[in-house]
């Protein structure tokens, strides 16, 4: 059963929360992060980037520990203070798009990830595991969530409620135009029914965040292994979650973009895929497939649907319905020659928020010669994907919310 517990999380002050709260480190631009550090000192962005105060860059462990060093700078300038208590926070987000997040930041077992009660649907590559286990034991803290969604729960949605009726601990909207929301729960006869009523749930699914969950659970394997006193409920145990619904996840797609066509001439290439899909000039036209399995190509100033030949549907795993499996086990291996969809150069992902217009434009500027796009994954695909044992392949789900980091932390 999901162990799900509240914590003491460290938090910045109200009056600047939303000057602290950051995008992922990787998610901004050289120029856009030195930008916002030159004009902002409370940015998170100092402390995950702290050789920006000596103008350098700073690798590795030694990196890992300054980034300690400014997180301890900043609780001791008072930027960040520590609950008393230990509690749940209902946090919402409203997205420029109208979309609306509401869930529970809390702290998740370790060990049920390690024991499938936390489900991965996606690949993660162990040096990075690995990599970020180092980080995590030098800097001590958790900032930004793992994203978890769970069967909807009529309970928790109307303790959620409820408490969105209370004037909000945090309010603030970003330069993205999201609008954040923060209330803390720390009252015990509600706290103990969260924990209950997560405690009956089976399963929960990684959303997004699975190499943060894998590297977590690595560092829980090594501080057991190393504790003769274990007993499981240390600090190390668990790791920051954001626990949504199904129902508020919105998942898009990624498109692929594709830099030749193999060796193949136009002509050639189309050929190859008459012998998989019914193929359709959609000429000057944008199309983006509404069906499962169809999809939408753009080559030389064109587009085409491709639906794929009914004779073909023959599937015997959640995996092999995903279209993102489906294009690379049809076209992006056999005629493409991709193997490895991780690491090979040729290829790119766009998410399907921007798909049409980057597609095409990524082409016509001949940077690329061949684009394609798909319908997105779904929740129930996600989700069998998982109990099947299985794993998508990189790049198939772009998922909504995206988190910020800086506005809890746990600490461990």
């Amino acid at each position: 059963m999901a162990k799900v517990i509240p914590f003491k999380a460290v938090r910045p002050t109200r009056a600047i929360v939303g000057l602290v709260a950051a995008r992922p480190y990787q998610s901004y631009t050289v120029d856009e992060r030195e930008s916002r550090m030159d004009y902002n000192p409370y940015s998170f962005l100092h402390i995950v980037n702290p050789g920006y105060k000596y103008d350098q860059v700073i690798t590795g462990e030694e990196r890992y520990k300054l980034v300690k060093n400014r997180y301890l700078e900043f609780k001791e300038d008072g930027i960040f203070i520590q609950d008393k208590k230990p509690s749940f926070y209902v946090y919402k987000i409203v997205n420029r798009h109208g979309n609306e997040f509401n869930g529970i930041i809390a702290a998740t077992s370790a060990e049920d990830y390690a024991n499938d009660i936390i489900k991965k649907h996606e690949d993660t590559i162990e040096k990075r595991e690995k990599t970020f286990k180092t980080y995590l034991k030098t800097v001590g803290f958790n900032a930004e969530p793992v994203l978890l969604t769970y069967p909807d729960n009529s309970v928790i949605s109307d303790i959620i409620s409820e408490t969105q009726n209370n004037y909000a601990e945090f309010e603030f909207t970003m330069t993205y135009k999201d609008t954040h929301y923060l209330w803390r729960i720390d009252d015990d006869e509600t706290l103990k029914i969260i924990t209950n009523e997560f405690n009956k749930m089976k399963t929960i699914y990684i959303a997004d965040g699975h190499h943060r969950s894998a590297s977590s659970s690595l560092l829980y394997l090594e501080e057991k292994a190393n504790n003769p006193n274990h007993d499981g409920q240390e600090s190390y145990n668990f790791f920051m979650s954001y626990l949504i619904p199904e129902s508020d996840l919105v998942i898009h797609e990624f498109s692929r973009l594709v830099k030749d066509l193999n060796g193949l001439t136009k002509e050639e290439f189309l050929i190859k895929l008459d012998g998989i899909f019914r193929i359709e000039n959609r000429g000057i036209m944008p199309y983006h497939p509404s069906k499962p399995h169809h999809f939408s190509m753009y080559l030389d100033g064109e587009f085409y649907s491709l639906y794929l030949r009914k004779t073909l549907y023959n599937f015997e795993t959640a995996l092999d319905e995903l279209d993102a499996y489906l294009l690379y086990k049809t076209i992006l291996q056999p005629i493409l020659g991709i193997d490895d969809l991780r690491n090979d150069n040729r290829i790119e992902y766009v998410n399907g928020r921007h798909e049409i217009v980057t597609i095409k434009t990524s082409v016509d500027s001949g940077d690329f010669e061949v684009g394609f796009g798909m319908c997105p994954a779904t929740i129930e695909q996600m989700k069998h994907i998982a109990d099947e044992g299985l794993k998508m392949p990189p790049k198939s789900t772009y998922i909504l919310p995206k988190l910020r980091s800086g506005i809890t932390i746990y600490e461990f």
